[in-house]
């Protein structure tokens, strides 16, 4: 019998909670299968199998148990169980389909209900979002569809009656236990302040309706915003290096480098990966490794590793439908960039007025290191290189560096 014990996560973390197991009581198990997956106050990760055997589970869905604590054996004595073989048997043939026999209904394949409901919704012109689903995943059922019919204009939450006063109560897991206290210590702990700015982001969307096709042939990957923000702050960052840097005690620390946190919303909450030494990666790069932390932090296959040392933050509240916001800093970080939407609006160009879709900038940073002309100074500097996409290459215009000016 082999003890199968919660992995040591980190030096700072003494206690995991149990996420869910993959396998139950009594299931064999291959060696390295999942059996189960962990959440620290960083992040969640996957316990394998050591051996092949028979397994025991010790602890149920939603425990917090210690680092180092046993929480499941292994029988690697036992024999794996013979997998029944069915005899074949000659399948019915499918009944004949009448011909010209038009769809019972034309809800949407990607809307659950039942044949009842989909039939009630498609004959009244149902509108599924003022439906409550009550059914299991989410299915819209009959009753479902009459009491959105017998109460228009009233929605209740899914599968709860109208007017409900109910209430429900929910343990905070550990990772939302982090996010709360690292908010609440970055407020308390900094002299955050929040300076804003607009770009006009035509050029860029201009340059990826010309080479998104040809970028995706050549590199396997879409063309994204994220690159063109990521590749600016790491010049930005290079020229005003106190918003790369942090605070240590009474010392200031410095970084001859660009590790970029990129914000990424979780079902389980927010996290925010690092992409590592951006100003030498190229656009392909930096792509590739957005979408991958984006699947990992998704699929909670992120490493502690992955998760902590960045330099700089970048968030995207856009993505949600956000103008404006003010983001709060990712300590020991001093800085952050909020992106935001990107909406069409009149504005004054040479004299003229043109409808330029823009977006707003948000810096929020610590005024304990960075000063007022340099946040504003490097809002502007990430503002000109996004206007001008060209100028991510070198880092300034072209005509001025053969003029040598």
């Amino acid at each position: 019998m082999i003890d199968v014990k919660v992995p040591s996560v980190g030096e700072s973390i003494n206690e995991v909670t149990l996420l869910k197991w993959t396998k139950k009581t009594g299931d064999y198990v291959e060696l390295d299968e999942v059996i189960a997956e962990l959440e620290s106050e960083k992040a969640t990760f996957e316990v394998n199998a050591e051996k092949a055997g028979i397994l025991k589970t010790m602890a149920t869905e939603g425990d917090t148990i210690l680092i180092g604590s046993v929480f499941a054996s292994i029988d690697e004595t036992a024999e794996k169980p013979a997998v029944a073989v069915k005899e074949a048997v000659p399948s019915k043939p499918a009944p004949a389909v009448a011909k010209n026999t038009a769809p019972v209904t034309a809800v949407s394949n990607d809307i659950k209900a039942s044949p009842v409901a989909a039939a009630i919704i498609a004959d009244k012109k149902v509108d599924t979002a003022s439906i409550s689903p009550s059914g299991f995943g989410g299915k819209i059922m009959k009753h479902d569809v009459l009491d959105a019919l017998n109460n228009p204009g009233k929605k209740s939450f899914a599968g709860v009656e109208l007017f409900s006063r109910n209430v429900r109560k929910e343990r905070m897991s550990n990772l939302r236990k982090t996010i709360s206290r690292r908010l609440v210590e970055s407020k308390n702990t900094t002299a955050m302040l929040t300076t804003f700015n607009e770009v006009d982001m035509g050029n860029i969307m201009d340059t990826r309706k010309k080479y998104k096709d040809k970028f995706k042939e050549l590199h396997g990957v879409n063309l994204g915003f994220m690159s063109f923000f990521t590749k600016a702050c790491a010049i930005a960052l290079s020229e005003w290096p106190s918003v790369n840097a942090y605070l240590d005690g009474d010392e200031l620390v410095y970084h001859d480098y660009a590790d970029i946190s990129i914000a990424v919303s979780t079902p389980r909450g927010l996290t925010v990966p690092v992409i590592r030494n951006v100003e030498s990666l190229s656009m392909a790069d930096i792509e590739k490794k957005v979408v991958e932390l984006a699947t990992k932090a998704r699929d909670s296959k992120l490493t502690a590793e992955e998760l902590t040392g960045g330099t700089f933050t970048i968030t995207n509240g856009g993505v949600f439908g956000s103008l404006m916001s003010t983001p709060i800093i990712n300590i020991p970080q001093s800085a952050i960039l909020g992106m935001h939407k990107i909406q069409d609006r009149p504005m004054a160009v040479n004299g003229k007025v043109e409808v330029r879709p823009m977006m707003y900038l948000a810096l929020s940073y610590d005024h304990r290191i960075i000063n007022g002309r340099e946040s504003v100074s490097f809002l502007v500097r990430v503002k000109e290189l996004l206007e001008k996409p060209e100028l991510l290459l070198i880092g300034k215009d072209p005509v001025k560096a053969l003029l040598e000016l």
